[in-house]
C-alpha cells in the first residue's frame, strides 16, 4: 500500500542514510521499523490488566485452596 507521511527533514535524512549504508529501501526500512514499534508495545497495558484482575478482592476460590496456594509460593525479592 502506498502511503504519504510527513517526518522532519533530519529523520528523513537519517533514515536515507542508514537504509542506504544498509542495502534496503526506503520502503523496507519504514516497513521493519513500524513493525519493531508494534512488536515492542504490543502487550502495554497488559500488566496493569492483569493487576486489576488479580487484585480484585472477591474470589470464588475455596479459601483453604487460596491459602495453599500462597503458602506455597516462594518468597524471592523482585
Amino acid at each position: 500500500m502506498k502511503t504519504a507521511i510527513s517526518i522532519p527533514n533530519k529523520t528523513f535524512d537519517a533514515a536515507e542514510h542508514f537504509a542506504s549504508s544498509a542495502g534496503m529501501s526506503r520502503s523496507e526500512l519504514y516497513t521493519k521499523a513500524v513493525l519493531e514499534y508494534l512488536n515492542k508495545y504490543k502487550y502495554l497495558g497488559t500488566t496493569e490488566a492483569l493487576n486489576k484482575v488479580y487484585s480484585e478482592t472477591e474470589s470464588s476460590l475455596d479459601s483453604k485452596l487460596h491459602s495453599m496456594q500462597v503458602s506455597s509460593l516462594t518468597k524471592d525479592e523482585w
